[in-house]
């Protein structure tokens, strides 16, 4: 699998290194190789500004070094041209003979094209939405599941083994909440007079589960004390609730390897073993009687409470155990987390502390993303579980379908906000770029159809006869398909798929609008099928892009 950006790297170093060799250039100290993709097209498909950086250290111009490297740049099949470009550049073109070989290439891997070895089966763990169980899954976090679930199918296509989990908080104080929550609605069904407590669980969805828990139960429930009902109106809640939960992430195609309870932390005594761990090394410190994590001496602002006064412990002191549990007794390669933005200050502190489990903290990432503003005319709504004016998930994807949920979602970078426009999103045109991906594959689908119908038999075509500016354009963005792969499981950048599948998409449109594709003119048949084949490759890719979105790839529209 040929990486560009990579292959222009190794030959810039390869040429670099005999310029040193030869006494051309003589440097103290090697730059890192940047090669980028320029945003204008005329200065070829890949550029380097190595002469610049190198310039002051060699005390050469740049226009000479870069000429100095192209001379010495070992022959390579994928470029056709390489040429210096002022005030110190090198531009990269790819070779339309090569791009020719690639259409084959593609459709002999198909699936497995873009298939990688980055990770070489190094284990991942990503560990996403991990809502509390005290409520429905509303758009806020299922922006984080669905970007969670293609970073999975990204890592997954770069060559790593993946887990995706889901780490239920089903201890604690918000549990308890949820649990008078459910006991006053519960009791309000039978005629008490209940009230729900002032920071408890407000939502119609609690008197919804009420409901459906006194329909199944009533009977055994009916001869508890106060105490027992409660205890077994919050095992029952919270297993309806994750089962809620369950059903509204498989609606927009998420799913969990791993479910994992953070009550299992205390039973196993996992969490004893970390908190004796902390103990030894001297970590713990008794204060205002509670318990802290002496984080101070690890270079933190502050200390941080793992045992409240009460004996209990906080989310924090769980979260350890957690992480304890997943570096040194599953033993990934590597965690990450995808956390809500009002985790933030949680960033530095879950760090610093995996270090003093004794793991690397670089093997920790933890990506925050950013609220979604649902938008439907002029008018935003808000979403909170506790007052109950929610918006949930299944609302959303019943009115506009789990497709065009997860391009939304995906299409901007998880740090920046986002508005869900409702209009847009329902929107059955080139405007909504959902149906603009879907429909590119489609109509190649079609296309390929039309020409079975018309016993037109490309499987011989020859690509090499594809010349046309519009067909080698298409195969440019092609060609860029395993870097993208590279690029986004480094970066963890998931918007980069739905980028990269909607320009494809648009160079597709543009080749179909100027090449004609399916011909029973005797003088064209051998275009034809060159061009079937062209469109058979795009197909492929654009639908590897779709599958990494969890999106549909329709046949006919």
């Amino acid at each position: 699998m040929t990486l560009i950006k990579k292959a222009v790297a190794d030959l810039l170093a390869a040429a670099l290194e005999s310029a040193e060799e030869g006494g051309e250039l003589s440097l103290a100290a090697k730059p890192e190789i940047v090669v980028e993709r320029p945003q204008n097209p005329k200065h070829g498909d890949f550029a380097t500004s190595l002469p610049l950086k190198l310039a002051r250290a060699a005390n050469t111009p740049p226009m000479d070094i870069a000429k100095t490297l192209i001379s010495l740049l070992p022959s390579s099949p994928v470029f056709e041209k390489i040429s210096p470009e002022a005030p110190g550049f090198i531009n990269f073109t790819f070779s339309s003979k090569w791009l020719c070989q690639q259409v084959e290439n593609i459709l002999t891997q198909q699936q497995n094209y873009g298939q990688l070895d980055l990770g070489q089966g190094k284990t991942v763990q990503i560990e996403f939405v991990s809502v509390n169980p005290t409520g429905p899954i509303h758009i806020g976090h299922a922006r984080g599941a669905v970007i969670g679930s293609v970073l999975a199918n990204i890592l997954e296509k770069a060559g790593y083994q993946v887990t995706r989990e889901y780490y239920i908080n089903d201890a604690g104080a918000q549990m308890d909440l949820f649990a008078d929550s459910v006991y006053a609605r519960y009791k309000n069904l039978h005629g008490a007079e209940e009230e729900v407590p002032e920071h408890g669980y407000q939502g119609s969805y609690i008197i919804d589960l009420a409901n459906a828990i006194s329909a199944e139960h009533h009977k055994e429930l009916s001869a508890m004390t106060k105490d027992e009902l409660t205890k077994t109106l919050k095992s029952i809640g919270i297993t309806k609730m994750l089962q809620l939960i369950k059903d509204d992430l498989a609606s927009i195609g998420v799913t969990f390897d791993v479910w994992f309870k953070e009550t299992s932390l205390i039973q196993s005594g996992t969490y004893d073993t970390v908190m004796d761990l902390l103990k030894t090394k001297r970590y713990l410190t008794k204060r205002d009687g509670a318990t802290w994590f002496a984080s101070s001496d690890l270079g933190e602002n502050k200390d941080n409470v793992l045992i409240r006064s009460t004996g209990l412990p906080t989310y924090f002191a769980t979260d350890i155990a957690y992480h304890y549990d997943k570096f040194m007794l599953r033993k990934f390669s590597k965690v990450i987390n995808i956390w809500g933005a009002d985790h933030h200050g949680h960033i530095s502190r879950m760090k610093t502390v995996v270090g003093a489990l004794g793991a690397n903290p670089d093997d920790l990432t933890i990506m925050l993303t950013q609220m979604v503003a649902l938008k439907k005319g002029d008018a935003f709504l808000k979403a909170s579980k506790r007052s109950g004016n929610l918006v949930e998930l299944s609302e959303l994807v019943n009115e506009v379908g789990s497709d065009v949920c997860r391009y939304f979602f995906l299409a901007r970078t998880a740090q920046s906000h986002m508005e869900f426009d409702l209009e847009l999103a329902k929107d059955q045109s080139a405007n909504n770029p959902v149906y603009y991906l879907q429909y590119a594959h489609a109509r190649m689908a079609g296309i390929l159809r039309t020409a079975d119908a018309n016993n037109i038999d490309w499987s011989n075509g020859d690509p090499s006869a594809l010349n046309d500016s519009f067909e080698i354009k298409l195969m440019r963005k092609m060609v860029l398909f395993p870097d993208l792969i590279e690029a986004a499981s480094t970066t963890l950048e998931t918007h980069q798929i739905p980028l990269f599948a909607t320009e494809l998409a648009a160079e597709f449109h543009l080749f179909y609008q100027n090449c004609q594709v399916v011909s029973q003119d005797i003088a064209d048949v051998e275009i034809s099928k060159a061009r079937l084949k062209l469109v058979a490759a795009a197909k492929g890719i654009l639908a590897n892009c779709l599958q990494l979105m969890s999106i549909s790839a329709p046949e006919k529209m």
